[in-house]
């Protein structure tokens, strides 16, 4: 039942950013009977196809006596599905994977398809302790791209700007499997507090090495949302690098913030809770649904002072009538920093993405900073490791914005995240150092 339901996602793809994701909870909801175990494991098959993908198509090009690219799509998730099984789970026997995949292929109703999927895969099993890959020591980059299944492209341009050995350790912390985090409702318990509660439902989790308010759990499994103390909204789900940003913010009880792009409303629930739910929060967004979403999760939390809106953030925000003296703008990215959680921006975000997601940034930067009151303070934020839409976007927003002034984030961060602020004042984190998602932020004050 899981191979079959990770294989539809798979085929449902196409693609479109976290749409394999977003078809296997649609299975899911149409498969209520399903066990924790079996979710689970469908969830790891397709993240693993995902996560491994170049690789998987790599060696499955050895084995084809004919143009890769006129294999049926449907095919070659069959194939994807079956080669992830055997090169990465120990506890799923070979004979177990290969036939699941001559199962799945006999549904087309096409014998030589069959015998196509039977006879690459026992050929792979047979030879998989001497796979080829290419020589790190003569092609470096494309050996990199292989291995660890990351487009050529994207190697080539961290190896550029972080080295080739900060970048390897980049590409294999990426691979890794992310535990979940959360963040401690301080409005009602504290992390030492929740940490008990989780303990009496069974969760073991320990407190993270930065955010004061973070907890990563351990080993869990199955839904968030079926343990009592997210229903009685002690918790929010939220990685630790954006609860660590939301800090830089500095909110304090009487301040007015806009937090734009506020999606399902992580940081403006922080920012609330760190103000003592006092002072007054606008959430922006664009989608009415994520608007919806956010309004259920500050009801869950308790928190009162914040307010959702719809608007386009690219254009002017003459509506804001309220001084704003605080703007969070976590804008839209490549979200090159999250790739261990959304493994298909591997496979979703090309090359060309990085300029065009920065113009965008820029200009909502400047459309935010418009809004912001004299003395103001703005908060950029992105999730990805890319100069472009990082060091790339503040320069040109000074450059055309007089009125914008650079703070060195070290002047203002707690003494905890000190070590997160590089030499120009910048909040960076990376996963293979810091054990966290790759983030950036920088802070303007409106002069």
């Amino acid at each position: 039942m899981s191979r079959n339901l990770a294989l539809n996602s798979l085929n449902s793809a196409a693609g479109a950013p976290g749409q394999a994701e977003r078809c296997l909870e649609s299975l899911f909801s149409q498969n209520p009977g399903l066990s924790e175990r079996d979710r689970a494991l469908a969830v790891h098959l397709v993240q693993g196809v995902l996560r491994w993908q170049i690789r998987l198509d790599w060696i499955l090009k050895q084995y084809v006596r004919f143009p890769f690219g006129k294999i049926d799509p449907l095919v070659l998730n069959i194939l994807r599905l079956a080669l992830f099984q055997i090169l990465f789970l120990d506890r799923v026997p070979e004979s177990a994977a290969v036939n699941e995949a001559v199962k799945q292929s006999k549904k087309m109703g096409q014998k030589h398809v069959v015998s196509f999927v039977n006879g690459i895969l026992r050929r792979i099993c047979r030879e998989k302790d001497h796979l080829s890959y290419p020589r790190p020591e003569k092609e470096r980059h494309l050996y990199q791209s292989v291995y660890y299944a990351y487009p050529l492209w994207l190697v080539k341009k961290w190896s550029h700007e972080l080295g080739p050995d900060s970048t390897e350790q980049l590409l294999k912390a990426g691979n890794e499997i992310p535990r979940l985090t959360i963040r401690t409702n301080t409005l009602r318990t504290s992390r030492q507090a929740l940490l008990n509660c989780l303990l009496e439902e069974g969760i073991t989790g320990r407190a993270t090495s930065f955010s004061p308010e973070g907890i990563e759990l351990l080993n869990f499994k199955g839904s968030i949302s079926r343990l009592k103390a997210f229903k009685d909204g002690l918790f929010q789900v939220q990685g630790e690098a954006a609860q660590v940003c939301t800090h830089l913010l500095t909110p304090g009880q009487d301040d007015v913030i806009a937090d734009m792009c506020a999606g399902l409303g992580g940081k403006s629930s922080h920012l609330a809770e760190l103000m003592g739910d006092r002072g007054r929060i606008f959430s922006l967004d664009n989608s009415v649904p994520r608007l919806r979403g956010l309004q259920q999760n500050v009801n869950r939390l308790g928190i009162g002072s914040v307010f959702p809106l719809a608007a386009d953030i690219m254009a002017p925000l003459s509506f804001l009538r309220w001084s704003v003296n605080k703007i969070m703008v976590d804008g839209p990215c490549s979200g090159l920093g999250v790739i261990s959680k959304h493994p298909d921006t591997k496979l979703t975000k090309k090359e060309g993405d990085i300029k065009r997601m920065a113009m965008i940034q820029k200009s909502i930067l400047t459309q935010s900073s418009q809004a912001l009151s004299s003395g103001g303070e703005l908060l950029y934020a992105t999730c990805t490791l890319s100069k472009e839409e990082n060091e790339g976007v503040v320069e040109s927003f000074l450059r055309e914005n007089n009125g914008m002034m650079l703070q060195n984030l070290s002047r203002s961060i707690p003494k905890w995240g000190i070590d997160l602020v590089d030499d120009n004042g910048f909040l960076k984190t990376f996963p293979h150092i810091h054990g966290m998602e790759g983030f950036f932020a920088a802070l303007f004050r409106k002069n």
